[in-house]
């Protein structure tokens, strides 16, 4: 499997991340077992959370994709062979919320708990925290990968000006910095991260896992013209995407795929590798079939023509 260096000086990981955000949510407690051991033995060990994951389902608090992972690190034994993101910041309820130095010490003590493990391999700002300065922030972070508790620390939900801002509190103080950017980027979502971005993205050199790599299964080619999606655990998710623009890259990459045996899943992720700067993109599945199209996308590669195709046709400058 093909595999990236995360940063300029991080960790050598998988060209695609696992999703962990269906773990207790669509997926099952024996089925996300069923899927971690799958994807580790396929070298699909590189595995994303967040302690916020699945906060919006009825009835649950936060932590369940977090519990989930601990509990199979407790039954396989398997800790070790996975490269392990977790995420703080998000609202968990009762004022657990933001980057402030005494939450972000709450909130990875409660994470290393659900996940029965002494250390996060990448710790990540899920979101920025306006409220908090970041020199308290990334002290914070740096106490944790002093203590051994983390290894890494990464931003996500940033702005490119507050993301070059915090790259360089880090360097003036000497402490801890982003080794990597978790944006919202895909053929549906590409002008935010490119215009404000990827600029800072190549001028640090940071590593970039991109979230919602599928749009939210939009890419899988699943949600065509004409069809009811009402039923979907993601139609909210998807529907800003039903337009001419969404449904003319999702032809171009039913399209492409075909020419290459392939998947509109396998496609999409491939054009997402090709991208400037990118790592591995971030990607969560509900089956095997699913699971067999991440394995696949990382050693897959899509010809010059067909790449520059899927960039015309996605372009934001396209008309809806």
């Amino acid at each position: 499997m093909q595999k990236k260096t995360l940063g300029t000086n991080g960790p050598e990981v998988p060209a695609i991340v696992l999703g962990g955000n269906v773990y207790g949510w669509t997926l099952s407690e024996a089925d996300s077992f069923h899927q971690l051991d799958r994807a580790v033995d396929a070298g699909l060990h590189f595995v994303d959370t967040a302690d916020v994951y699945s906060r919006w389902v009825p009835g649950h608090e936060g932590g369940e994709s977090e519990s989930v992972l601990g509990k199979w690190f407790a039954m396989s034994g398997r800790r070790k062979d996975v490269l392990l993101a977790t995420k703080v910041g998000f609202e968990m309820g009762d004022g657990k919320s933001g980057l402030s130095a005494r939450y972000i010490a709450q909130a990875a003590e409660d994470s290393l708990r659900r996940l029965r493990t002494d250390y996060i391999d990448l710790y990540q700002a899920h979101t920025d925290d306006a409220n908090t300065p970041l020199e308290e922030t990334l002290g914070a972070f740096d106490k944790l990968v002093k203590a051994g508790k983390v290894r890494y620390i990464g931003a996500s939900n940033y702005s490119g000006a507050r993301l070059a801002e915090a790259l360089e509190v880090s360097r003036r103080n000497g402490v801890a910095e982003y080794i990597s950017l978790q944006p919202h980027y895909n053929l549906m979502e590409r002008q935010a991260f490119e215009t404000d971005l990827l600029p800072v993205v190549k001028k640090y050199g940071l590593g970039l896992i991109p979230y919602f790599s599928l749009a939210a299964g939009f890419l899988t080619g699943k949600y065509r013209r004409g069809m009811d999606a009402s039923q979907s655990a993601r139609a909210a998710m998807v529907e800003k995407y039903r337009n001419e623009r969404g449904y003319a890259v999702v032809d171009a990459l039913v399209e492409v795929a075909n020419s290459h045996r392939s998947t509109p899943a396998r496609v999409a992720l491939a054009w997402l590798l090709a991208q400037p700067g990118v790592t591995a993109p971030i990607a969560s599945t509900t089956s095997d079939g699913q699971l067999d199209d991440l394995i696949a996308a990382a050693d897959f590669k899509l010809d010059a023509a067909s790449l520059q195709r899927l960039t015309d046709v996605s372009h934001f400058g396209m008309r809806n």
